[in-house]
């Protein structure tokens, strides 16, 4: 569980204040996982709508300022604060913003969170991440949705869903474009372990070369979607061992339970 002992003091507190329409994202919330390699410089707070903002803000602002935590706000505009939360040494930037409603899962409840947006949703939002900006720590994080939560290339095949302006291959193009770092462009970031460049970029080559091959092999109809098994209680990616019970689950607002779901929306935690 990369966190901070201090951002995990600040994250329990705020769970309280948590809500489906209101919920821990991006970084912090992906390496909460306990095999997580990277430490989130912040936490991320995404809200529906840009009122949801300023009201998730003012309530975690008086929480922390009422347990001894300041607050100290860096930019405040309509839809997106971000301030630093510090206690005598120990301190952490935190971003309330507001994000597009559409997902392929409600968020879930989490012990240390409250409610966190769901892994599923976390990968695909890191695909779509790093297509925009070329940051080392997305790249990593990618890497680390591809092993631990989807193949990359159900994960791109996905993301053009939640931005439709996309189809599977111009993304794939955008993201070709990443893995070209330097080993101190990741001594820059705050990891458990050293990372290996090489191994990293065989990876990334070897995943890139697979999902160029997934979407030529895919119907056209189902670009957005991902692949839910009812019996093994999972999303997969189809393939020639995959189950034969997959089925197409689309994204929606606010998310939504694939049509035959019988698992744990936990279970990729």
């Amino acid at each position: 569980m990369p966190l901070t002992p201090f951002q995990l003091e600040v994250s329990r507190l705020l769970a309280v204040n948590r809500a489906p329409d209101s919920y821990l994202a991006g970084g912090a919330a992906l390496h909460l996982r306990p095999n997580s390699k990277r430490y989130s410089n912040d936490l991320d707070f995404f809200q529906d709508s840009e009122e949801r903002v300023a009201k998730a803000f003012a309530d975690d602002r008086a929480l922390l300022e009422s347990r001894g935590i300041r607050v100290s706000v860096q930019i405040a505009q309509p839809g997106y604060i971000r301030a630093l939360a510090g206690k005598g040494d120990d301190c952490t930037k935190i971003e309330w913003a507001h994000d597009s409603a559409w997902r392929f899962m409600p968020p879930v409840k989490l012990p240390d969170a409250g409610y966190a947006l769901h892994p599923v949703d976390l990968a695909v939002n890191k695909v779509l991440a790093l297509a925009g900006r070329d940051e080392p720590r997305d790249y990593l994080d990618a890497l680390y949705a591809h092993d631990e939560l989807l193949p990359l290339p159900a994960l791109l095949w996905a993301a053009v869903g939640k931005d439709p302006g996309f189809t599977p291959r111009s993304l794939l193009e955008l993201v070709r474009r990443r893995g070209r770092y330097q080993p101190v462009d990741f001594e820059r970031l705050r990891l458990v372990e050293p990372v290996q460049p090489a191994v990293l970029k065989e990876k990334w080559l070897a995943a890139l070369a697979d999902a160029d091959r997934f979407a030529r092999s895919r119907p056209p109809e189902e670009s957005g979607c991902l692949y839910y098994s009812p019996g093994k209680r999972a999303f997969l990616m189809p393939g020639p061992d995959s189950p034969a019970d997959l089925v197409a689950h689309f994204g929606s607002p606010g998310g939504v339970l694939p049509a035959l779901y019988t698992g744990d929306a936990l279970a990729y935690w």
